[in-house]
């Protein structure tokens, strides 16, 4: 069976020089009425003009006038408009002597002159290898187009995955900072603990049905982390001085679920009680769609370390919001501090 590419290409070929032949034989009608004659010689010119554009198209054009190897092009254009100068003199000598009644006079005017035979089949190679060269392109670049939109979706599905993942890494080191709160409140047997297990039960909910979305409002992003707060609250007692400031103008502004929770979480899990207190100190506004958040934590030189949930969170600024953030992290004496801006316009209206 022959391919459809293969038939399509061969009905085009076909089209082409039955409109190439039609035009020499309007061409070289111009005040002569030998149409016998004129048939035979734009009939006869019409493998030599095929020869010639694919010569020029298949050989000379891709092997060195793309290659930059202009001499050669040159050189070898040349050898074809030779060859090409011979065949239409030689037919034309041909003709003459297989119609005896035929003289060199009585040829059509534009026939004739063989000048005008070869600027004429140059014309129409020069335009056939533009119009073929631009249809290629054409293809390329649809096909470059494709190949853009398969790579764009490729990254893009990648980019879920890899934002799933770290999801699903921060779910289980919540879990287990939490779980061992309620651990300790067991063995003490503190009142607390039912308390505790709702609260931990609402954040739970939280992350089985609300972070599976890509994007969730700011007021239960703030929610979850005054949950989250007040279970530390009860697991570190009387040690713990924290502040949560909010300054936010948009309560149902979209952001990624669990964005800020990992920092929170490391300012407890890695932060050191100084002087008798664990102080925690968060601060959070959203102006003109512009997030700032910050959070200090008090610590000790010797145990400061980068938690996991910082390195994810890291990583999922960059996929979310790439060149869109500023993250910066500072260490100062007794100090460990975070500061996060974020451009969410441009996020949320895409």
């Amino acid at each position: 069976m022959i391919p459809v590419e293969k038939k399509n290409n061969f009905k085009y070929d076909l089209l082409l020089w039955s409109a190439v032949w039609l035009f020499y034989i309007f061409f070289f009608s111009y005040n002569s009425d030998n149409t016998k004659y004129i048939l035979l010689f734009s009939t006869a010119l019409i493998p030599i003009t095929a020869f010639a554009s694919y010569t020029m198209l298949y050989w000379l054009i891709p092997k060195y006038l793309t290659t930059k190897k202009y001499l050669w092009f040159g050189i070898y254009s040349l050898f074809s408009l030779l060859f090409t100068t011979f065949w239409i003199l030689l037919f034309i000598i041909v003709s003459i002597g297989y119609f005896p009644e035929l003289k060199f006079d009585d040829l059509p005017p534009m026939s004739r002159n063989y000048l005008f035979a070869i600027i004429l089949v140059y014309l129409v190679v020069t335009l056939v290898s533009y119009a073929s060269l631009w249809k290629k392109n054409s293809q390329i670049a649809l096909k470059n187009t494709e190949l853009q939109k398969q790579l764009l979706a490729t990254k893009f599905r990648a980019k879920e995955q890899e934002l799933t993942y770290l999801k699903n890494q921060i779910h289980p080191h919540f879990l287990f900072n939490t779980l061992n709160t309620i651990y300790g409140l067991a063995l003490k047997k503190s009142k607390n603990t039912p308390d505790v297990i709702l609260k931990l039960s609402n954040l739970l909910d939280y992350i089985l049905y609300q972070a599976s979305k890509p994007k969730v409002a700011i007021r239960d992003e703030i929610t979850h982390l005054e949950q989250y707060i007040d279970l530390e609250k009860i697991r570190f007692s009387d040690t713990l001085l924290i502040s949560f400031s909010k300054e936010v103008e948009n309560q149902e502004l979209l952001l990624p679920p669990m964005l800020l929770l990992p920092f929170v979480e490391n300012a407890f899990k890695h932060g050191s009680i100084v002087d008798g207190f664990l102080k925690v100190e968060i601060h959070l506004s959203v102006t003109d769609n512009v997030l700032h958040f910050s959070i200090k934590n008090t610590h000790k030189a010797s145990t400061s370390k980068e938690g996991l949930g910082l390195k994810n969170i890291k990583e999922r600024l960059e996929i979310l919001y790439p060149k869109n953030f500023d993250l910066q992290i500072e260490k100062k004496p007794q100090w460990y501090e975070v500061n996060l801006r974020i451009n969410l316009l441009k996020q949320n209206k895409a």
